[in-house]
């Protein structure tokens, strides 16, 4: 019979065991309704103690892939009933490093209908700290307009910034999350988005909205601006 686990090395043993397991729940081999290996089996075959294990299998529990029972008999739940946004920079990517394109569509929708609502509750609060924070993230911007790479990162810094300046710890957690499963592909998407990341226009009139409190026109640059990213990459997975 074949091992589940591969041996795990030079990574600490709990974070590696919960990476695999929730790869394999993530993947389908293990199914929902399945029941784990026990724990003595889990550590037999990973080489991991049992401690590790247990803290593993705790981390499962808290990102909605298991349901932790008595006498050791753990229970695979199906993810998409009971997971949370955690699981979502390890969805972006198969086990074998193929992108799975519905998901990249999915986070690009949530994106654009929050980063606009980031934008406007940052314009209601934010006040000119943050525009003169912003306007210098958009002078290095101005300054490599043909840099894509550079382009990229400033545009997470503009984003980071608004998302920190506004009051919804809900959009904070979004975007942190986002930002998490974005970085999952990030050389991938810096030529499909140059468009977006080009786009110093809009975020220049968010900046201005910010300084001004103008919370409608935060929210209409902001909408403009990723709906270009998200366009691309429709346009891109349309194609394969």
């Amino acid at each position: 019979m074949d091992k589940l686990l591969e041996p795990i090395l030079r990574q600490p043993l709990s974070d590696a065991l919960y990476v695999q397991l929730k790869g394999k729940i993530i993947d389908g081999e293990l199914k929902p309704g399945e029941r784990l290996p026990s724990e003595r089996v889990l550590s037999e075959e990973s080489g991991v103690n049992r401690g590790a294990v247990r803290e593993a299998i705790k981390r499962l529990q808290q990102a909605g892939l298991v349901a932790v029972k008595q006498g050791g008999k753990h229970e695979v739940l199906d993810y998409r009933l009971q997971g949370s946004l955690e699981l979502l920079p390890s969805l972006l990517i198969n086990s074998k490093g193929v992108v799975d394109p519905k998901v990249v569509l999915g986070v690009m929708g949530m994106r654009s209908a929050i980063a606009p609502e980031i934008a406007a509750d940052a314009a209601r609060l934010g006040g000119a700290e943050l525009a003169d924070r912003l306007d210098q993230v958009l002078s290095v911007m101005e300054g490599g307009l043909h840099d894509l790479n550079a382009l990229q990162v400033g545009a997470m810094h503009f984003w980071q910034s608004l998302a920190m300046a506004c009051d919804n710890i809900a959009y904070q957690l979004a975007f942190n999350t986002m930002r998490r499963s974005y970085h999952e592909v990030w050389d991938k998407l810096t030529y499909v988005m140059a468009r977006e990341f080009q786009d110093v226009g809009n975020l220049k009139a968010i900046a201005v909205a910010v300084r001004h409190a103008d919370v409608e026109a935060a929210r209409a640059a902001a909408r403009a601006h990723v709906d270009l990213g998200r366009k691309a990459l429709e346009s891109v997975f349309a194609l394969m």
